[in-house]
């Protein structure tokens, strides 16, 4: 079974990056997130204004376990036994709540899907970003009211959704889209057949009678100019 994901992940991400000295594999790993948004929660890029959340203090995690963790690095961190099970939260339809103070950065995040992820579909961007069609609309078309200021920012950095969701909606999409065969290369012709010399086409009948009659009056023009330098030559030999 696999193990439950901490009360905040993030928030408890934040607070493991800044008071220990924890891989990110292993807090990834711990707060169910990928290493790149790990990464970028260290960097700065990512989680910007969220207060750490002390795991020790909820009772997620012992001290001891955070210690062994550090020594070991490849070592896991265990979830501590929670005193009070909640009921698991199912996942509601639709698209996807943005908080208020992310809700500009949207923008800049539907431009970078639709520059570097053309194969996504309008849902799963607004699955991804929590927007709305018309909005998609207008970016991909450039008519968004701010479309000259956009820049293309990677929604994982700017905490609009997750690495995991977003490599799961890029692997739909990839599974979704017809193989074209146009584009596999397969319209190259065969090696044997470039190289090989056409055949020269048949002439017509008429054409090899002409020619023939052509070298006849060649052969004969020849021996009459032969028939003449020999007499010439003869004449002055007899004088």
């Amino acid at each position: 079974m696999a193990q439950a994901a901490p009360l905040m992940p993030k928030a408890t991400a934040v607070w493991l990056v800044e008071n220990t000295a924890l891989s990110f594999d292993q807090v990834a790993e711990f707060c169910k997130l990928h290493p790149l948004e790990v990464k970028a929660i260290a960097d700065g890029d990512a989680a910007q204004g969220i207060k750490g959340l002390d795991p020790i203090q909820t009772g997620q995690l012992s001290r001891e376990e955070i210690e062994k963790a550090e020594g070991e690095p490849d070592y896991r961190l265990k979830l501590l036994d929670p005193k009070v099970r909640l009921p698991v939260a199912k996942r509601k339809k639709g698209p996807r709540y943005t908080p208020v103070s992310r809700r500009q950065d949207r923008p800049n995040a539907i431009l970078w899907l639709v520059r570097n992820h053309p194969e996504l579909k309008d849902a799963q961007i607004m699955r991804l970003v929590g927007t709305t069609k018309s909005t998609i609309q207008s970016i991909r078309e450039r008519t968004h009211w701010n479309a000259q200021t956009l820049q293309p920012m990677d929604p994982v950095t700017l905490g609009l959704c997750s690495q995991i969701d977003l490599d799961l909606e890029v692997h739909r999409a990839a599974k979704e889209k017809p193989i074209d065969a146009t584009a596999q290369g397969a319209t190259l012709l065969p090696a044997s057949e470039t190289t090989a010399r056409k055949s020269e086409p048949e002439q017509p009948a008429e054409t090899e009678k002409e020619k023939k009659r052509a070298d006849d009056l060649n052969v004969d023009a020849v021996f009459a100019k032969l028939k003449q330098i020999g007499g010439g030559a003869g004449g002055k030999s007899e004088e």
